[in-house]
């Protein structure tokens, strides 16, 4: 979990301090084009002569804020939807159970992909977060209602709801903070579907291709035939800060698991001394016998 979060916070300061300290233009066509890594551009420069290593250093923050902005705006949704179908039951729950069922039948994927397509305000940022937040919380709002429905059967909410509190409180002060695992785990993973789905879309030209970060970069890449032309610091770079960043939140997941779970909590083990290792490799009664053979040589 350290790890994780040591790689989480490099991100976030590059993310916020990173375009302060390399001031520019990221997009600056220069005649320099084709530049292998230098001292003076550290990944070389793209075919019109933009730095590839100033362009990794800004679009940190745009594909930090997005995913992690979806993430955020995707678990709010589900908690509401989940909570609210899970606790108040009936035709409520019936009808928000309807609307995740639609979303999770019909494929993530070509549904985003329509949608930002469709959308008539434009694929800058703000339309990729409204897009990948209105279709990716389903799953989690099928979580949040299987724990809702066991929750509002405890012996304290029972107890919160003879004694007159409203069902704001009921739901946000007694409900949802015993739920905080659940939430944090959804919000992790919906962070990394965000980051790798607005990559997608990015490198399928359905967004903003104005805008730096590290699925344009990845887009303009494979329109250049980086691939092709062995120029491996254009892509690989930020593919390998996509799958970091998406490891270290994987990372940070895991550790919590491991502390909130405890069937995953580590039970330190007493180490085997003198010859009990010896038993711990043979059937027991040939254990037993070679075990005893062995002390009585040890003891003569």
């Amino acid at each position: 979990m350290r790890l994780g979060l040591g790689i989480l916070a490099f991100f976030f300061l590059v993310a916020i301090f990173g375009p302060l300290v390399m001031r520019g233009n990221p997009n600056l066509i220069t005649p320099f084009g084709n530049l292998p890594p230098s001292p003076q551009h550290l990944l070389g420069t793209t075919t019109v002569g933009q730095d590839i290593f100033r362009q990794l250093v800004d679009g940190t923050r745009l594909s930090v804020l997005i995913g992690f902005t979806c993430g955020l705006l995707t678990t709010l949704i589900a908690i509401v939807v989940g909570v609210t179908g899970g606790y108040f039951g009936g035709w409520i729950d019936e009808l928000l159970s309807l609307v995740s069922n639609v979303f999770l039948v019909i494929p993530q994927l070509p549904l985003i992909i329509v949608l930002a397509a469709l959308v008539p305000t434009g694929r800058g940022p703000g339309t990729v977060i409204i897009v990948i937040s209105v279709t990716g919380w389903a799953w989690g709002a099928r979580v949040m209602r299987s724990i809702t429905l066991t929750l509002r059967q405890r012996d304290y909410v029972q107890a919160t709801r003879v004694g007159g509190e409203n069902t704001f409180r009921l739901i946000f002060f007694e409900i949802v903070p015993n739920m905080g695992a659940i939430i944090a785990t959804n919000f992790i993973f919906a962070t990394i579907s965000a980051i790798l789905t607005e990559a997608t879309l990015e490198f399928l030209g359905l967004s903003d291709l104005s805008q730096v970060s590290w699925g344009t970069m990845l887009y303009w890449a494979q329109n250049n035939d980086a691939l092709l032309g062995g120029r491996w610091a254009w892509f690989v770079p930020p593919g390998f800060c996509i799958a970091l960043l998406c490891t270290s939140l994987a990372l940070v997941n895991y550790g919590i698991d491991s502390i909130v779970n405890p069937r995953l909590r580590s039970i330190p083990l007493e180490r085997p001394s003198g010859l009990d290792w010896l038993s711990s490799l043979l059937p027991l009664p040939l254990a037993r016998k070679n075990t005893r053979k062995a002390v009585q040589q040890h003891g003569k």
